[in-house]
């Protein structure tokens, strides 16, 4: 029942989420030349962008990005006919989410007005134009909006949507690795009787724990008919028992000891690696399927290579309290650097939107990606370099939740 509730929250947020993604060109914004806004479709202009008319005087809207950083290039027309743009002045403000505001200033280049700065992702705003043109002043506000939602507190807590603020974290660069976990040199002990004797009793077999001298069988000398006892040469676990009653001991050995409070895990490295894995750096040791996770650290490398897979193997200790048993197969993350980054987001809370990485913050109930550049990562955090403020909430958890929100609706992203 808990996962037939989940699911239908779910579907439930998806399905009454009223605001869905409107596009970052002139096809679903609205425009006036009031505050207030109107729902009118936009018209195209000669160069696709969003043409903006005031009578017989009109302006095209277009955000260039082909080979340059985003930025506004506008066209004047009069009667339908281009104008010289230095004939225009003008100013263009974008009022973005969290009432940020950027001020466009245009001066003429070529045929059209450029501004003065990037129009930086996401392009998501309400645009305020106003011009001057011979003695004459227009004004213009509509949408472009993308990349935008809203949902109501309630549901998205139901929904399981949890955000984060911001701000710095420590990120640890990591390389995974295999291995396989064994005694270590000098924790086992081949256990054979110093002549030839006949097995009269066993009192230890494979999987016994022993201690130091306890009694693991007793022998009876062939030529002589002296007893002698067979004992354990250190506390540990019997890992094999090769002999039975009334066998002949020679030269084989009868058990095999190995102490289980020295073991290690053997991890192959690439020789690619070598320069970075060096003896001291931490790794996490856990088995394929994550029930057992220990930390430790490189102690030293085996002085041959693996024949086989022709890697390196580097060797770290592991408790005996572990959890972990000889022979076990085992992944491992050793950490070759450790950043300390002045802003870094979870990498629960990273999704794709268009070309971009994004994370989506969060400003009241509305919910708005936001463009990032983002440098070295690990497991759990993402270090970012541009594209989000220190400070700003952004969501880490189901935001795949609110990217199908958004692209629901199917808008685009033209200029």
């Amino acid at each position: 029942m808990k996962h037939c509730t989940t699911y239908l929250l779910y579907s439930l947020m998806i399905f009454t989420v009223a605001i869905g993604l409107v596009g970052c060109s002139a096809d679903s914004a609205t425009t006036t030349d009031t505050p207030e806004l109107a729902e009118t479709e936009a018209i195209k202009g000669p160069n696709g962008g969003r043409l903006l008319s005031d009578g017989d005087f009109a302006i095209e809207v277009t955000i260039f990005e082909t080979g340059v950083d985003p930025q506004f290039r506008l066209y004047a027309y009069q009667d339908g006919e281009p104008l010289s743009p230095d004939q225009v002045d003008l100013t263009l403000e974008l009022k973005r989410l969290g009432d940020q505001v950027d001020r466009f200033k245009f001066s003429p280049q070529g045929n059209y007005l450029v501004g003065d700065g990037i129009v930086t992702e996401p392009h998501s705003f309400v645009v305020t134009i106003n011009a001057r043109y011979n003695g004459r002043a227009s004004a213009w506000t509509y949408d472009a909006i993308e990349g935008r939602t809203e949902i109501a507190d309630a549901l998205a807590k139901a929904a399981g949507i949890t955000t984060e603020i911001a701000g710095a974290a420590t990120v640890d660069i990591s390389i995974p690795v295999t291995g396989k976990i064994t005694f270590a040199p000098g924790a086992t002990a081949k256990v054979k009787s110093p002549y030839t004797a006949r097995v009269l009793s066993i009192t230890k077999s494979v999987g016994d724990r022993v201690g130091s001298g306890e009694t693991l069988a007793l022998l009876e000398n062939v030529s002589t008919l002296q007893p002698l006892t067979i004992t354990a040469p250190f506390n540990g676990v019997v890992i094999e028992r090769n002999t039975n009653v009334g066998d002949v001991a020679g030269s084989q050995a009868l058990f095999a000891i190995g102490d289980t409070s020295q073991m290690e895990a053997r991890l192959h490295i690439f020789p690619k690696d070598r320069q970075k894995v060096t003896p001291g750096l931490a790794v996490k040791i856990e088995t394929p399927i994550g029930d057992k996770a220990v930390q430790t650290e490189i102690s030293a490398y085996m002085p041959m290579a693996d024949p086989l897979s022709q890697t390196l193997i580097a060797r770290t200790p592991v408790p005996a309290d572990a959890g972990f048993y000889p022979g076990m197969r085992v992944n491992g993350e050793i950490v070759v650097e450790t950043i300390d980054a002045p802003l870094a987001v979870r990498t629960s809370g990273l999704q794709r939107f268009r070309d971009f990485t994004v994370v989506f913050a969060r400003v009241d109930e509305t919910y708005e990606v936001r463009m990032l550049d983002l440098g070295a990562r690990d497991r759990e955090w993402a270090v970012v370099h541009g594209g989000l403020e220190p400070g700003t909430e952004y969501v880490t958890a189901n935001a795949f939740l609110l990217k199908a929100d958004v692209e629901k609706s199917g808008a685009g992203h033209d200029h």
